[in-house]
């Protein structure tokens, strides 16, 4: 099922330089820093900056349906993805190099960047819908989690290079040079990582293609949840993680309107979020290969609750770094975690749809989330939100404690 010995080697080696590319390039174009600090710099209003961070969540929830399509079709998955991967960054690289034409009037350039930083995300719409099934064809159980997670451990540590860059660009270079640069060059590392499922070895796969359109995959979302059980135990468990991790760049905002924090705040940020996520990765990867990934689900809502309460009842900037370091660290556990999820709960031959229906549901929550928090905090302050990831972190180990393991444990025998 999973081709020879050497094509398993081959794909998990491009697998783990996924891991070690992308993590370096997200630091570089991150929702939860970067961005915020970039449309604070522009004059950019609390909803204006919550709207880059739902817009994210929206635009992909919009695309599942066409990209599951997609998918469900397509008959080599992974050049698919990386034609999709070349095409979306190729855009957005064109964009970045064009923001010093466009900076000489910041409220445009704030609207701008909202339109290429949406049409960006509908194609994140293809993330999950394309690498989940790859990951579960091409690499078996015990190979999925380890040596994954070393990539992007390794892949942190370079964006711990990656955050001194940008503090080093931020401090150094003229606005808005400095965020050409810092854009451009995540931009191109993730060019090099859509290059990388270009070269992946395809297996045929016994399960009987299962193609539907738009529409069908559309109406065919409330069946899929309604039949399956342990399929609902799932999205009620990890839709709660979804919604805490998208939470993330209000932290940042939090630092910059209530501790007045600076470039170099930023930077450490940054350079916090990816020593978490390395520790996280590495951590979570050894632990899913032994104890399976509901394990590591409980374990990230538990590390949720933890920076939800270091934040909410210790109010200084301190306080605010370690409930990042906690945060981050628990979303490198959901990262590793519910793509595995999904292959456990899921019928083989309808993996692309399920994996849509889960990827709507919890992101139509997530951006639902952050609209409402945005006049929340202008009017209550930045305790709803740590009330809110509090909240989301119980709910979700609630969830996987009675919901999750019993559903699983029916469905599915030893």
């Amino acid at each position: 099922m999973y081709g020879s010995e050497r094509d398993i080697r081959h794909n998990l080696t491009l697998f783990f330089i996924d891991g070690v590319v992308f993590t370096p390039a997200m630091t570089l174009i991150s929702v939860s820093t970067v961005i915020p600090y970039f449309l604070e710099r522009l004059g950019a209003s609390t909803f204006q900056i919550a709207l880059a961070a739902s817009v994210a969540l929206i635009c992909n929830f919009a695309a599942q349906p066409v990209f599951g399509y997609i998918a469900s079709r397509s008959l080599k998955l992974h050049k698919t993805f990386g034609r999709i991967l070349l095409f979306q960054r190729l855009v957005f690289l064109c964009f970045a190099l064009s923001i010093p034409a466009l900076a000489g009037s910041p409220p445009a350039l704030i609207w701008i960047f909202l339109f290429f930083w949406g049409f960006f995300n509908v194609f994140v719409g293809s993330y999950n819908v394309f690498f989940t099934p790859l990951l579960l064809r091409l690499l078996p159980p015990d190979k999925r989690g380890a040596i994954r997670g070393v990539g992007f451990a390794i892949g942190s540590c370079l964006g711990f290079g990656a955050a001194a860059l940008m503090r080093a660009l931020l401090t150094r270079a003229a606005f808005p040079y400095n965020y050409v640069l810092i854009f451009s060059a995540g931009t191109v590392l993730l060019l090099t990582d859509a290059v990388l499922f270009l070269l992946m070895r395809g297996v045929k796969q016994p399960e009987k293609a299962n193609p539907v359109t738009a529409s069908e995959y559309l109406k065919g979302m409330p069946a899929s949840v309604k039949n399956n059980p342990a399929f609902r135990a799932m999205i009620l468990t990890c839709m709660f993680l979804v919604a805490a991790n998208s939470m993330l760049s209000y932290y940042t905002l939090c630092a910059i309107r209530i501790f007045n924090a600076s470039e170099s705040h930023l930077s450490t940020l940054a350079a916090l979020a990816v020593l978490a996520s390395a520790a996280g990765y590495i951590a979570f990867g050894n632990i899913i290969d032994r104890r399976g990934p509901k394990t590591t689900a409980l374990l990230a809502a538990s590390f949720i609750i933890a920076a939800g309460a270091v934040a909410l009842f210790s109010k200084s900037l301190g306080a605010l770094f370690v409930a990042w370091a906690l945060a981050n660290f628990a979303n490198s556990g959901y990262g590793t975690t519910a793509s595995l999820l999904l292959g456990e709960v899921s019928p083989p031959e309808k993996l692309p749809m399920y994996v849509g229906v889960y990827t709507a549901i919890s992101l139509a929550l997530s951006s639902a989330v952050l609209l409402l928090l945005a006049p929340a905090l202008e009017r209550a302050g930045f305790g709803v939100l740590f009330a809110a990831v509090l909240i989301c972190g119980a709910s979700s180990f609630i969830s996987n404690l009675f919901a999750l393991r019993k559903r699983l444990s029916d469905s599915f025998e030893p």
